[in-house]
């Protein structure tokens, strides 16, 4: 099965993960989108964010998501894991189960790349990478300005997302979740239609 790697923190899921994410997998033609949530641990000791979903929420959300969209897949490969595991050894372990793949980012990941990323010689190479542009990132501007992203630039798909989405961040939803008299209206026009978000604390 042809299928883009989206994996993330997914802190919250929003509607511009789930929307864009469709939107790439058309572009590229690919049958599914396989979303793999980091561990909390991760998160919180390495991304170094103050405020961390529990593991099991941010899968759920995610498993939920999944049932009215037959094109998603969602995996806890790596929540199982004792510590989190490289990008690029996920991709050959699923690869060894028989998917065709390509990792999947936001425009806003291009600029770690060269030094945030292990194994990205490895990943550019043996799977490629799709960028979806994020936020009014010229993303092809990028590519071509920075000397190492230019290098690998054959490796990179882009993908111009609609502007609609651009806005939408998980650090917005946080935000909105972190004050006591949070507008759950507004939180919920940020994720996915449908979903149950008791265990945020929002209720119908």
């Amino acid at each position: 099965m042809k299928a883009l790697f989206y994996g993330g923190a997914f802190n919250p899921l929003t509607r511009a993960h789930t929307d864009l994410a469709d939107y790439a997998r058309q572009e590229l033609g690919a049958e599914a989108v396989i979303f793999m949530p980091t561990k909390s641990a991760y998160i919180r000791h390495d991304e170094n964010k103050d405020y961390v979903i529990d593991d099991e929420i941010r899968l759920d959300l995610l498993r939920q998501a999944a049932e009215s969209r037959p094109w998603m897949i969602v995996s806890e490969m790596e929540l199982l894991e004792e510590e989190q595991p490289r990008t690029y050894h996920t991709l050959c372990r699923l690869r060894d189960q028989g998917y065709e793949l390509q990792l999947l980012i936001g425009s806003d990941w291009l600029k770690g790349l060269e030094h945030g990323w292990r194994y990205i010689k490895e990943i550019t190479e043996e799977f490629g990478i799709a960028v979806m542009t994020r936020n009014q990132d010229d993303t092809l501007r990028m590519i071509v300005e920075d000397p190492y992203l230019s290098s690998i630039s054959e490796y990179l798909r882009v993908i111009h997302t609609p502007e609609t989405y651009r806005e939408i961040s998980s650090t917005k939803v946080r935000e909105l979740l972190k004050d006591p008299e949070n507008n759950s209206e507004q939180i919920r026009k940020y994720m996915p239609e449908g979903l149950d978000l008791s265990a945020l604390g929002i209720e119908e």
